[in-house]
């Protein structure tokens, strides 16, 4: 266990990507303020938000820029706190690389769940942000027996399951995109691995990226023929 917390605190110490992440999504929050405010209509719509309308019609970077916009102060403080802390931990884990893989596809896959189940425009961090706690999740099934692992897929787990319980009964909230980006990062966890931590059964790998791409494709789909 010593060895495995050794390993895990000196593995890609400097986490640029989470850094970088930060970075984009604050100077992007900046030039929204600056070209009439992050929660203007106009300005959401300009800068990408995922407005289904627009994607139907071709629009289908839609589906990725929303990742980096937010809507309010309280809204992009939070969620930079959040990717910050859990970012951090995911990116020595996984390698520099893997980790932007995994918030990437993640955040795709809870916009494309959102295209799919939610009329209103939306736009966020929040999609990716549930992919790296999917991602803690496939690390705990992958390596439930190591103690350090266990304990930090309990804890998220349960600051899950609390942020969905609080999603149910908020208005406004893209539950569909929290729970889309939750699975997509689950699944990509297992597609890239985390050979810096062990190996995962290919079988596993192949299944959970088969699973993968067929969602996508089908949650995209059926938004397009909505």
């Amino acid at each position: 266990m010593a060895n495995f917390k050794y390993r895990l605190r000196n593995l890609n110490q400097t986490p640029y990507m989470t850094t970088g992440l930060v970075v984009i999504m604050v100077l992007v929050f900046v030039a929204m303020t600056l070209a009439g405010g992050s929660t203007s209509l106009n300005v959401l719509v300009a800068f990408g938000a995922k407005v289904n309308p627009l994607i139907q019609q071709g629009q289908w970077w839609r589906l990725i820029t929303p990742m980096f916009l937010h809507i309010g102060f309280t809204h992009i403080f939070l969620n930079m706190v959040t990717l910050y802390f859990v970012g951090t931990q995911l990116e020595a884990a996984f390698g520099h690389a893997r980790f932007l893989i995994i918030f990437l596809v993640a955040g795709i896959g809870g916009n494309v769940a959102s295209f799919c189940f939610l009329n209103s425009l939306s736009a966020g961090a929040s999609t990716a942000i549930f992919g790296l706690f999917g991602a803690f999740m496939m690390l705990g099934e992958s390596f439930w027996q190591n103690p350090i692992i266990r304990q930090l897929a309990r804890t998220f787990l349960a600051f899950v399951v609390m942020n969905i319980a609080f999603d149910l009964f908020i208005p406004g909230i893209d539950l569909a995109g929290h729970l889309g980006g939750l699975i997509a990062g689950f699944l990509v966890a297992y597609t890239v691995g985390v050979p810096q931590i062990g190996r995962v059964s290919v079988t596993k790998r192949v299944v959970a990226t088969v699973v993968l791409i067929l969602g996508l494709v089908w949650l995209y789909l059926h938004g397009m023929a909505q």
